[in-house]
């Protein structure tokens, strides 16, 4: 009787969580920081060089990573907060101080409608992460208004909630670092999909774990 074999090789990598998460909470201070006037309109290049020497390569890392984790939904967010890191910066460095972009506003429209989508994907197993996703597209959702209205409150209260995500990304850089550990020590409120991996049927799980991407068959 011929019997077959599933083997399972694992990339042994870190989490990208961590590392995103610090060039988001990066980022969105620096940025914030410049919407609520903290740093003077005519330093808006150095701001702009920051933006693209900081969050922009520790996301697109982040994002690689997390694709070679196989984690499409945190790689495809990742990858999109990268790009909008590097779109925000070389505006910055190419614009005139105090000047608002409309072409960035719709850039960054679409790319809060492209972090929701991922933070629904991601609030099946990750609700920690899938929060701050969703954080991150309302601070651009409001970002993009102002750079299509070009007025109103809306530059400081993109600011604020730049804060409030700082804070949040802050959170979850130290929660993922800790257990990565193998210690829940704070909460991420992760689904409990592995423990019941483990006590469901092993036979049908077996079976799902044969039938994945890159898994193959041998005698």
């Amino acid at each position: 009787m011929e019997l077959s074999h599933t083997h399972v090789v694992l990339r042994p990598i870190g989490s990208p969580l961590p590392l995103g998460m610090s060039g988001l909470a990066i980022g969105s201070f620096v940025q914030s920081g410049f919407d609520l006037h903290w740093v003077a309109a005519s330093d808006v290049h150095q701001v702009g060089l920051i933006l693209l020497a900081v969050p922009f390569p520790l996301q697109m890392l982040a994002c690689v990573l997390a694709y070679l984790a196989r984690d499409g939904t945190v790689g495809a967010a990742l990858g999109v907060l990268s790009g909008s890191w590097l779109a925000i910066g070389l505006v910055h460095v190419t614009a005139d101080p105090g000047q608002a972009s409309a072409a960035l506003g719709l850039m960054l429209l679409a790319a809060a409608g492209a972090l929701s989508l991922s933070a629904i994907s991601a609030s099946h197993s990750k609700r920690l992460t899938a929060c701050v996703f969703l954080a991150a597209s309302a601070r651009f959702m409001i970002a993009g208004i102002y750079g299509l209205s070009a007025g109103g409150p809306w530059q400081t209260v993109a600011g604020v909630l730049g804060l409030l995500l700082t804070a949040a990304a802050g959170y979850c850089v130290i929660a993922f670092e800790l257990e990565g550990q193998h210690r829940a020590i704070l909460p991420t409120f992760r689904a409990n999909s592995g423990e019941s991996a483990i006590h469901d049927d092993f036979t049908a799980q077996v079976d799902e774990v044969e039938h994945e991407a890159g898994v193959r068959m041998t005698t």
